[in-house]
C-alpha cells in the first residue's frame, strides 16, 4: 500500500510517480455503496485480473476526484461522460474552472437512474411526488440536481414543485428516506444502497418515465444533454415492479494527459479481457460491451495508451 499524502490525497490516498515501474495504479469512486464505488470495485478486479496493482480510493463524488486526476495525483477515475466533459471544459458548476488534462478510457455499461419510493405508498408516478418532501440539495455531488429535474421534466414539473428536504449527497439522500424524512429519493438502479433501502422499508417503487416520447426526452436533455431512454423489465433490479422506461447517461474511466501509455493500456486491456470478472463483482456489468468501449466521447479525447488498445482489436 502507498503512503497516505495529505489534503485530499488523505481521502484518495495515492500518486502517480511508482506507478510505470510497479504498475501499482488506484481508481478514484464516490463513497461505499455509491454506484461509482461499486463500478470501481469492478473495474479494479478485472485489472488485476489482468495484471495491474489495484487500489479503490473513495471521496465524496466527483466533484472532489476529478480534479485530482486531473493533476495527476491518482490514475483513474470513474464518472458519467456529462460531468467529465463539464469538467474539461469549466462549464456548468465548474463555474470557469477547467480540468484540460483529463482523457477518457473507455465507455463502461450506461447508468441508469430512478426516482425510489416504498411499494406501499400510493406514489405511483413522478408527477404523485407533487408537494411531497423530497430530496435536494446534493451539496457534495453537483451533478444530481440537473439529473432530478431531468426526471422531473418528463412529468412537466420542476424542483419547485416538491418540498426540498436538502441531503448532502445521495448516499445521504437514500439515508434521509430510509429515516422517514421523504417520501422518495434518487439513486442508480444496481447500487448497494438501493438494495439497503428496499430491505429496510420491505421494497421499494422505482417510477417509470410515464412520458417516454421524444419532447419528453428533448426535456430531460435540457438539464442533462447526454441523457437517453432505456427499458427495464419487471424484476431485473429491486423496486423494478413493472416493465418500464427509466433514463440512462453514458459512464466512463478516465485518467490524466500525463498517465504513462503502459497502465492505461494495460487497463484497458484488462477491462476488455475480463468483462465476466466485472459482472461477477457488480451484476449491472453484465450490461457492459467490450465493443462499445470505444463510444463518443463528446468534446474529451482519449487517452493514447487507451487508442492503441483499441487499435489493436479493431475498435475504430
Amino acid at each position: 500500500m502507498r503512503k497516505i499524502l495529505t489534503g485530499l490525497a488523505l481521502g484518495l490516498g495515492l500518486g502517480a510517480g511508482s506507478m510505470a515501474a510497479a504498475q501499482n495504479v488506484g481508481i478514484a469512486t464516490s463513497n461505499p455503496g455509491s454506484l461509482f464505488h461499486n463500478i470501481g470495485t469492478a473495474v479494479a478486479n478485472a485489472a488485476n485480473a489482468g495484471g495491474l496493482n489495484t487500489t479503490v480510493q473513495p471521496a465524496t463524488s466527483p466533484n472532489q476526484f476529478i480534479p485530482y486526476v486531473n493533476s495527476g495525483g491518482i490514475e483513474f477515475g470513474v464518472a458519467n461522460l456529462q460531468e467529465v466533459n463539464y469538467a474539461i471544459t469549466g462549464e456548468a458548476w465548474w463555474n470557469g474552472v477547467q480540468n484540460p488534462n483529463i482523457r477518457v478510457v473507455a465507455h463502461l455499461m450506461p447508468l441508469v437512474e430512478a426516482i425510489f419510493v416504498r411499494a406501499d405508498s400510493d406514489i405511483m408516478n413522478v408527477s404523485d411526488l407533487r408537494g411531497k418532501p423530497m430530496t435536494d440539495g446534493y451539496t457534495a455531488q453537483n451533478t444530481i440536481l440537473p439529473q432530478l429535474s431531468a426526471f422531473y421534466a418528463t412529468a412537466g414539473m420542476t424542483r419547485d414543485d416538491v418540498e426540498k428536504v436538502s441531503v448532502a449527497s445521495v448516499v445521504a439522500g437514500a439515508d434521509a428516506f430510509m429515516a422517514g424524512d421523504t417520501v422518495g429519493f434518487i439513486f442508480a438502479h444496481g447500487a448497494g444502497k438501493v438494495r439497503e433501502a428496499d430491505a429496510a422499508v420491505g421494497g421499494l417503487r422505482a417510477l417509470t418515465v410515464e412520458d417516454n416520447s421524444d419532447a419528453a426526452l428533448a426535456a430531460a436533455r435540457e438539464h442533462w444533454p447526454t441523457a437517453f431512454f432505456v427499458t427495464l423489465k419487471a424484476g431485473q433490479m429491486p423496486g423494478v415492479l413493472e416493465d418500464g422506461t427509466y433514463i440512462a447517461f453514458p459512464q466512463v474511466i478516465f485518467t490524466h494527459a500525463n498517465a504513462s501509455d503502459e497502465a492505461v493500456y494495460a487497463m484497458t486491456k484488462a477491462m476488455y479481457e475480463n468483462a465476466q470478472v466485472m459482472a461477477d463483482t457488480f451484476p449491472p456489468f453484465r450490461a457492459f460491451k467490450p465493443a462499445n468501449m470505444k463510444g463518443d466521447p463528446g468534446i474529451a479525447e482519449f487517452h493514447p495508451g487507451a487508442l492503441k488498445f483499441f487499435a489493436e482489436v479493431g475498435l475504430e
